[in-house]
């Protein structure tokens, strides 16, 4: 791996978190994984995080600084020193400001990790941006993180390449206000139990599993506060599987890592929520590996690279999907930037399939210094 002409012999990274989503602490605490496996001796490291209000500032890169633990909830908050992205195309300079003096350059980034999630961030928006001061970056491109950001785009995609989705119906912004009866007469139609959610959010913010149709209205409107377009998804009866992809390497196929399981074991849950996921609450266990078949994990596996070529996804993604008992594989969700926190099942599952926390950043890093710049 050889870093951009002219440049250190060790290629900086930039890792960028924070953000203006609802998930502004989950990728602090995804900031915190990545900072403390990336290896220092072989990467320059510069740590950026990004206000809730959007101001990029110079951040710690001290892991524990960003990391979730009792009584610290980690918050990017404004700094004196603010960082502006290279000004034109090859440059690779990233600059700072200080108390309103002129910017400073602050040196050549060969390729940023941008750790958001949700929107601003994870949704195509942020990749808009680094596409246009041409830098080079770790994950899908603009239209992929849009696609994968939307539920109902994204299943109108996966579907459209022969893949199983699970029933849906879109609930268009300011429908249930206008409309709520015809709203629910179409809901009917997925039967009970469906799963309310926002169309573009992730982390399991707003969303709920409703069991009796009178508690509809108030599960759409709590998904419209994250997004005021909801997908209603009717529930899937099989086990619920997630399986990492890599992308490729010198026109290889993507990589599928083995499947891994959320498995609820308390009915407190109804399904794997925000609190499970990011805070490690009991009454839910990861299974990984899955106890699958041979073959079920072939076919996991492979539904799961189609689903990432279908998107046109970059570097990597976690394919979310269901096994029913007659050994179907339905695609539930793909997340084009998965979360790297303790509890995460991404850096999981490749850990089961052989690859460790730190050679899985080198490797996503390597896959972003290959890519060329200003082609999409």
């Amino acid at each position: 791996m050889d870093a951009t002409p002219g440049s250190r012999a060790r290629p900086r990274v930039m890792v960028l978190f924070g953000g203006r989503s609802g998930e502004h602490t989950i990728s602090c605490a995804t900031a915190a994984g990545v900072l403390a496996a990336i290896d220092r001796d072989r990467y320059d490291v510069l740590a950026v995080g990004i206000t809730r209000d959007g101001r990029w500032v110079l951040a710690d890169d001290d892991p524990q600084r960003w990391a979730i633990r009792p009584g610290h909830v980690p918050e990017v908050e404004d700094a004196a020193t603010h960082v502006l992205l290279p000004q034109g195309v090859g440059s690779g300079a990233v600059q700072v400001v200080e108390n309103g003096l002129a910017p400073r350059d602050l040196g050549h980034v060969d390729v940023v990790f941008p750790l958001l999630h949700g929107p601003y961030g994870e949704d195509g928006t942020l990749q808009g941006l680094l596409e246009l001061a041409d830098v080079r970056y770790v994950g899908s491109g603009v239209l992929a993180s849009a696609v994968g950001m939307d539920k109902q785009v994204m299943k109108a995609v996966v579907s459209g390449h022969g893949l199983a989705v699970s029933p849906y119906r879109v609930v268009h912004p300011g429908r249930a206000e206008r409309n709520m009866p015809a709203v629910l007469a179409d809901l009917a139609e997925l039967g009970l139990p469906v799963f309310v959610k926002p169309a573009r959010a992730g982390s399991s913010l707003g969303i709920t599993r409703v069991d009796d149709a009178a508690d509809l209205p108030a599960a759409l409107a709590a998904a419209a506060v994250h997004d005021p377009k909801v997908v209603v998804e009717a529930a899937v009866a099989g086990r619920e599987i997630e399986c990492g992809v890599l992308g490729a390497r010198r026109g290889d196929r993507p990589r599928a890592s083995l499947p891994g399981e959320i498995v609820v074991t308390d009915p407190e849950h109804a399904f794997y929520d925000y609190e499970a996921k990011y805070f490690g609450a009991g009454g839910v266990r990861l299974d990984c590996p899955a106890h699958l078949p041979a073959d079920i994990v072939a076919s996991v596996q492979d539904v799961a690279v189609r689903t990432f070529e279908a998107v046109g996804c970059e570097g990597l993604a976690r394919v979310d999907v269901f096994v029913t008992d007659d050994g179907q594989v339905v695609v539930n969700e793909i997340n084009t930037m998965p979360g790297f926190t303790p509890f995460s099942m991404y850096p999981m599952m490749w850990q089961a399939s052989g690859m460790s926390y730190t050679e899985l950043v080198d490797e996503l890093v390597c896959l972003a210094l290959e890519r060329p710049t200003g082609l999409r």
